[in-house]
C-alpha cells in the first residue's frame, strides 16, 4: 500500500492545482477558454501516473487489474467533478464548434490551452518520477526513454480502433449531455474505463488528442505523423460520425438534415378545413 500512498499524494496535489486554477478563472468569464489548460493538465497528469501503475505496479507492486481499473475509474470521475464545464479534450472542443456553440477564435485558443496543459503535465510527471519516491517510480524513471507505446497494431487497425471507440463514446455523450451531472459524470467515467480496458491491446482508446500526445507520442516505435493519424484523426472521425448519426447533419457544415425526415404532420379539424375550401 506504500506504493499507492505516494501516488495518492501525487493525485491530491494535482487536484489542488486544478481546483485552484478553476477558482482563479471563474473571476474572468471572458477567459473561459483558459479553463481548458488546467482541465487538460489534470487529466494528463492523472493518466501518466495511472499508466505507471498499470505498466509497472502489476508486477513491481503486486497490484492486480481490479485495482488498476478502480484507480482509473476514480481518476476519471475526479477529473469530471473538479473540471466541470471544461473537458481538456480537443475532440469535444471541435464538437462544440461543429454544433455552432463556439466560434473559431475561442476554439483555437482552447485547443492551444489543452495541448499546453498536456505538455506541462508531461514535464511535471517527469520531474516527479525523477524523485524516485517508490519502487514503481525507480523503474519508471529507468524506462522513461524506452517507454512502451500504447499503439500495438498497424496504423489502419489503430485508426479503426480509435474511430469505433470514439463513435461509441460520443453517441453516449450526445444522448446524455443534457442530463444531470450526477448521471453524466460517473457514466462517462465508467464508459471511458471500459473502452480503455477493451482496447488495451490495440490503442488504449484515449479518444483525446491532447491526452494521447502526453501519454504515448514520445514513445519509440512510430513517428509523430503516425501517432497523429491514429490518435488525432481517428477520434475526430469517430466524433464526426457520431454527430452525424445522432443529429442527421453537422450544423457547421450542413444546415439541412441529411439522414432524418423533419416533416411535421398537422391535423386540421374537418370543420376548419371545410371553411377554408369555401
Amino acid at each position: 500500500m506504500s506504493e499507492l500512498n505516494v501516488s495518492l499524494g501525487y493525485f491530491l496535489a494535482v487536484v489542488a492545482f486544478g481546483a485552484a486554477f478553476r477558482v482563479l478563472f471563474r473571476k474572468w468569464p471572458c477567459l473561459s477558454f483558459a479553463a481548458e489548460f488546467p482541465a487538460s493538465f489534470v487529466l494528463v497528469a492523472f493518466w501518466l501516473e495511472v499508466q505507471t501503475i498499470i505498466e509497472v505496479g502489476e508486477w513491481a507492486g503486486g497490484l492486480g487489474s481490479d485495482v488498476t481499473l478502480t484507480i482509473q475509474f476514480v481518476v476519471l470521475l475526479t477529473h469530471g467533478v473538479i473540471c466541470a464545464g471544461a473537458t481538456g479534450n480537443p475532440s469535444l472542443t471541435l464538437m462544440n464548434f461543429l454544433l455552432l456553440e463556439t466560434s473559431a477564435l475561442p476554439t483555437l485558443l482552447a485547443l492551444a490551452a489543452q495541448f499546453l496543459g498536456a505538455h506541462l503535465a508531461l514535464l511535471v510527471a517527469g520531474y516527479y518520477w525523477a524523485m524516485e519516491l517508490n519502487d514503481m517510480h525507480i523503474i519508471k524513471n529507468l524506462l522513461l526513454r524506452e517507454c512502451s507505446t500504447a499503439l500495438r497494431v498497424s496504423l489502419v487497425q489503430g485508426v479503426f480502433s480509435e474511430c469505433v471507440s470514439a463513435l461509441i463514446f460520443y453517441l453516449i455523450y450526445l444522448s446524455l449531455r443534457c442530463r444531470s451531472a450526477l448521471i453524466r459524470v460517473p457514466l462517462f467515467a465508467a464508459v471511458l474505463t471500459l473502452l480503455s480496458h477493451a482496447a488495451s491491446g490495440y490503442t488504449s482508446a484515449f479518444l483525446n488528442p491532447s491526452l494521447a500526445y502526453g501519454l504515448t507520442f514520445y514513445c519509440p516505435g512510430f513517428t509523430f505523423t503516425a501517432y497523429s493519424v491514429v490518435y488525432w484523426l481517428g477520434p475526430i472521425i469517430g466524433m464526426t460520425l457520431a454527430l452525424l448519426l445522432y443529429m442527421g447533419h453537422i450544423p457547421r457544415i450542413f444546415a439541412k438534415n441529411l439522414l432524418y425526415s423533419q416533416k411535421t404532420h398537422l391535423q386540421v379539424p374537418k370543420g376548419e378545413g371545410d371553411k377554408k375550401k369555401m
